[in-house]
């Protein structure tokens, strides 16, 4: 894409001189001014020929550090230009076009060129390198480019704007907030990864050991099997737990709103219950826990295809693949909150925290039952209706108001500081 008018307005005027020179001309009969024109013409001609002739771009090419932004954070975007040019090229300015997902100052000078015979260029192909950086102000996955360059001659007569309709895909994920460990509930939620012992015997002596396996801990080593053995002996009844926690978020459209149905960061409140939603899920996992994460259907929202995942304990780089994919999470328009309490029927595990938008007093009492079947209940809802959290936090719930407003981590740290705090027996 060129502009359809090559010439500046210095060109511009110099074309107009030229050829009043020779009206002018024609007219007085001055053939000295009919060479002047043609001097003009001339300069004009080679101006645009200085920027059109032995002059293309062939590549452009973007890489992002990190490979995914987030919202409020920074990313390096790095940009290459494959240009060639036969001639000198004298510098000019480029810009980049930012979709609505980042924000940054994506422009600055395009260096001038020397001529592509010299320097041993492979036909004349040099690559220029930009850089500038970026804000993710919304999630969702978003197009960077086209990549405009605008250029002119050494005189400033004539000018060449060619915009290169390479784009590339951005995934902006959404923000995480750090969040308050729960090393104070490890009493009764189960704690951080830890072991139990069953000892066969009296005295480690009596200890059977057996060989090491991917994915034993290190902590299960058998020093002295090992040395016998000479190779890694683990100790066979030491059996390690690990507790587990589920993370709900509610996609119903209805209790948040249209806008969340159509395309991700579109509606602040379910924006801010996503962002609490992966907050939640790196608290957790940090704190050991393995962690399921599922909207109110029981759907899982970590995975890949088909297949259902849980998070592991310390699996940080799982942790980075489920805000990839929760990227795009959008709303939907069944309502299964009231059907929740299914889900957990019959079993007992550690934390679930559930994050709702509007929450009414019959929501608040329909999903009562769960609280008895986990060890530490936290429910976060974006929009409470009346005294809807008072009737959670009756029925065992920890509970606090999140918004787009407020300080999530506060809201946290209330909520898992307050209420009745259960332990299943």
């Amino acid at each position: 894409m060129r502009r359809v008018w090559p010439l500046t307005v210095r060109g511009t005027g110099a074309l107009i001189l030229a050829i009043a020179c020779f009206i002018v001309a024609d007219e007085a009969g001055l053939v000295e001014l009919m060479y002047f024109g043609l001097l003009l013409l001339a300069v004009v001609a080679a101006s645009i020929a200085s920027l059109y002739v032995g002059r293309h771009t062939d590549t452009v090419s973007r890489s992002l550090s990190p490979d995914v932004a987030a919202v409020g954070q920074e990313s390096r975007v790095a940009v290459r230009v494959g240009v060639r040019s036969a001639l000198p090229t004298a510098p000019g300015t480029w810009r980049d076009t930012l979709p609505k997902g980042l924000r940054g100052k994506a422009e600055g000078a395009f260096p001038a060129l020397g001529s592509g015979l010299r320097g041993g260029e492979r036909g004349g192909l040099r690559s220029i390198d930009l850089t500038y950086t970026v804000t993710g102000t919304q999630r969702g996955v978003h197009s960077l480019g086209p990549l405009t360059v605008r250029s002119s001659d050494p005189f400033g007569l004539a000018r060449r704007t060619v915009v290169f309709g390479q784009r590339t895909a951005v995934t902006v994920a959404p923000a995480v907030t750090d969040l308050a460990p729960l090393i104070d509930y490890a009493g009764a939620t189960g704690g951080v990864l830890h072991t139990t012992n069953d000892h066969l015997g009296q005295g480690s002596d009596n200890l059977v050991a057996r060989p090491y396996a991917p994915g034993d801990s290190m902590r299960r080593i058998h020093w002295r099997a090992t040395a016998h053995r000479d190779e890694l002996m683990v100790r066979q009844e030491e059996q390690e737990s690990t507790p587990e926690a589920a993370v709900v978020l509610d996609r119903a459209a209805l209790r948040w709103s249209t806008d969340a149905l159509h395309a991700p960061g579109a509606d602040p409140g379910f924006e801010a219950g996503v962002t609490a939603c992966v907050s939640a899920v790196a608290r957790l996992v940090r704190d050991g826990y393995a962690v399921e994460v599922i909207d109110t259907e029981g759907t899982s929202l970590f995975g890949s295809g088909d297949l259902t995942e849980r998070i592991e304990g310390g699996d940080l780089a799982d942790v980075e693949r489920m805000l990839v994919q929760f990227a795009t999470v959008t709303a939907r328009r069944d309502d299964a909150l009231p059907r929740l309490p299914r889900l957990f029927a019959g079993v007992s595990t550690g934390p679930v925290v559930l994050i709702v938008g509007r929450l009414d007093p019959a929501d608040a009492a329909a999903i009562g039952p769960i609280a008895h079947h986990s060890t530490l209940p936290v429910l976060l809802s974006a929009a409470p209706v009346g005294d809807a959290l008072e009737i959670a936090a009756d029925h065992g719930w920890h509970v606090a108001a999140i918004d787009p407003e407020r300080d999530l981590a506060l809201a946290w740290a209330n909520a898992v500081g307050r209420g009745v705090h259960h332990v299943v027996g």
